[in-house]
């Protein structure tokens, strides 16, 4: 059986070099790149598809490395992302950190081994320095994050218009009196999203207090809590601008268990729109992301990149809508 000492003495090279090549754990040079490739087609070094992969400089597969796939939301961009890519015939190696720059490294390193293509990559912050693992021959994607010492293609959301619009709205509906749940401030988006909500509270001549503002996770029992905290601290509120649609369902939980009704007591505005917001009670009224447009850019971009390596890199913004329903009031009297 062919070992990677074989390929080594065949390719005249290390064999730290040829496991640098197989798994794109470090630069080398394209000719000796090149002999190592060949090396390894020719020993036909491998009991899967790897030396039919090197030899085509491509395995057809995309990584995608998420924060939290348990999130709708990233459910949801998952699932478009699959699907561009399995219509350009590729597969998608899906990865959830859980927030972690720990598992980021892990799965990087993972997915570097399986010698992707391309990744797309959401982190749980901005972590630049967990991104510059990726191999310097990996062309990658940030999906709506942005990582300025990092130059790459990116498909960003202008989060600052989301919370723009969700403010706005609020004042239009005569609500004075305002809440915010937010996500938490190491990520880029909840601190943008509370930027352009403050923004349209500032246009109106509407104050919002510190203790009108309680950060959170992202997630349902989260804002729940947060809910909970905003009654104590902001008792005389009408309306509530959650940071994410799972936390403003845990909100509205948290008002029904205190006997509050949504909307007549108390307005409540999400972020994300996601599949579960039409099915609430309430339906909830949120500032849609344009999902499929996330997935199927991300995609196109990273093929294109693919396509041209040295291509200058790419930042695309998308613009969220507000999606009215039923969860948000006039004030009354």
């Amino acid at each position: 059986m062919t070992t990677i000492a074989d390929v080594a003495r065949y390719a005249g090279v290390s064999v730290a070099t040829v496991s640098h090549v197989m798994n794109r754990t470090r630069h080398v040079e394209p000719e000796t790149a090149e002999r190592v490739r060949a090396a390894i087609a020719a020993l036909r070094y491998s009991p899967n598809s790897l030396a039919r992969s090197l030899r085509r400089g491509e395995t057809k597969t995309i990584g995608l490395l998420l924060p939290d796939n348990s999130n709708p939301f990233f459910a949801s961009v998952a699932r478009q992302i699959e699907d561009a890519g399995f219509v350009a015939g590729y597969t998608v190696i899906l990865c959830n950190s859980d927030g972690s720059a720990e598992k980021e490294e892990r799965y990087l390193s993972v997915l570097m081994a399986k010698q992707i293509d391309g990744l797309i990559f959401a982190g749980s912050s901005d972590h630049a320095g967990v991104f510059s693992r990726l191999a310097p021959d990996v062309p990658a994607v940030l999906l709506d994050r942005e990582i300025h010492s990092v130059h790459v293609d990116s498909v960003l959301v202008d989060h600052e218009h989301g919370g723009y619009l969700a403010g706005r709205y609020l004042v239009g509906l005569g609500h004075k009196r305002i809440g915010v749940i937010g996500g938490p401030r190491d990520s880029s988006s909840s601190p943008a999203r509370l930027r352009g909500f403050t923004r349209a509270l500032q246009e109106a001549g509407v104050d919002l207090p510190a203790s009108a503002v309680v950060d959170s996770d992202y997630h349902f029992a989260g804002g729940r809590l947060a809910m909970e905290r905003l009654l104590t601290q902001a008792p005389d509120i009408t309306a509530v601008f959650a940071c994410n649609d799972l936390m403003a369902m845990g909100a509205v939980t948290a008002l029904r268990s205190r006997g509050l009704r949504v909307p007549d007591d108390m307005s409540m505005i999400g972020f994300d729109d996601i599949p579960y917001a039409v099915t609430t009670w309430p339906p909830l009224t949120t500032i849609a992301q344009p999902v499929e447009k996330i997935g199927t850019r991300a995609v196109s971009l990273l093929l294109e990149r693919v396509a041209e390596p040295a291509a200058h890199s790419r930042r695309e913004i998308l613009m969220p809508v507000l999606v009215e329903r039923e969860s948000c009031a006039p004030l009354r009297g």
